[in-house]
């Protein structure tokens, strides 16, 4: 209710029609927000369950007439999504582990170990953040033809390591954990990776997870780049196999791949949401 007083006033509160407004309006504006995003995603999911030429009729059907889970099927088997799947899962658990581990040490050794011209080259990091995405794609893809990794994973996972936004994330938690507590450890006699493994790993755990959700969807979303390092079919991931392997396929059948796509991502969501909002709203740390 006190989130409610500093929209109305308590004495319209008090009044039984001021309440009952108050709570329709509430209530309304939440029902819209729900519906404006839940429902993209019921469209797509009863859209895999309508013949083809439902799902072409004009004016559409709200409901299938025809309720037909052979759409789902024919994706898994005819889009060879089983393999695509595990090709992203692959691409993304390699590029969150090689981001985890560098970005940690990287922004570890940023903000307690106070390298020589530290702020230097925290800020060259960061000048990276202001140059297009676009403008490093022909460098990238050069270097790692050059180094002949194309069709090789590690053109995902090399470039990823390279993330300035999570790195700058992960090194403003670490000069939120207070100074005692590691010259506490110190004094115990614990060597700088026994600091970072025991005490300043467990205590940023909230942005970890917020890291890792980052460096996970990043990954499993991205078109453009494994289009251009993986020639080869039976290599690519989720996302360029969806576009490449439309062809000559029933919008149906389509749909039900895109909806089979999007079921990780929104479970990792619905799973890790309580670590992702900590994350993001972590403003103390709390020994």
């Amino acid at each position: 209710m006190s989130s409610a007083r500093t929209l109305v006033s308590p004495a319209v509160l008090a009044r039984p029609r001021g309440r009952a407004v108050y709570w329709t309006v509430f209530t309304g504006t939440v029902l819209l927000f729900a519906l404006a995003f839940l429902f993209p995603v019921y469209w797509m999911v009863t859209g895999a369950l309508k013949p083809p030429d439902e799902v072409a009729r004009t004016p559409p059907t709200l409901v299938p007439e025809k309720w037909r889970t052979s759409g789902y099927t024919d994706a898994w088997e005819l889009m060879q999504l089983p393999t695509h799947l595990w090709n992203t899962v692959v691409q993304a658990a390699g590029a969150w582990i090689f981001q985890l581990v560098l970005c940690t040490a990287a922004a570890y050794a940023l903000s307690k170990l106070k390298p020589v011209f530290g702020k230097v080259i925290l800020g060259g990091i960061l000048a990276t953040l202001m140059v297009p995405t676009q403008a490093l794609v022909v460098p990238k893809y050069l270097t790692v033809a050059d180094l002949g990794l194309l069709n090789d994973p590690l053109a995902i996972w090399l470039p990823a390591v390279a993330n300035a936004f999570n790195l700058y994330l992960l090194k403003r938690f670490f000069d939120q954990i207070p100074r005692d507590v590691l010259e506490a450890a110190e004094i115990d006699g614990a060597g700088k990776l026994r600091v970072l493994w025991s005490i300043v790993l467990p205590m940023s755990r909230p942005v970890l997870g917020v890291v890792s959700i980052f460096a996970l969807v990043a990954v499993w979303q991205d078109f453009l780049w494994p289009l251009m390092v993986f020639s080869d079919t039976g290599k690519q991931p989720i996302s360029v196999a969806l576009v490449q392997l439309s062809q000559n396929i029933p919008l149906t059948v389509l749909i039900a791949a895109m909806v089979i796509a999007s079921i990780p991502m929104v479970a990792m969501f619905l799973v890790f949401q309580r670590h992702i909002i900590a994350g993001i709203s972590a403003g103390s740390t709390k020994g």
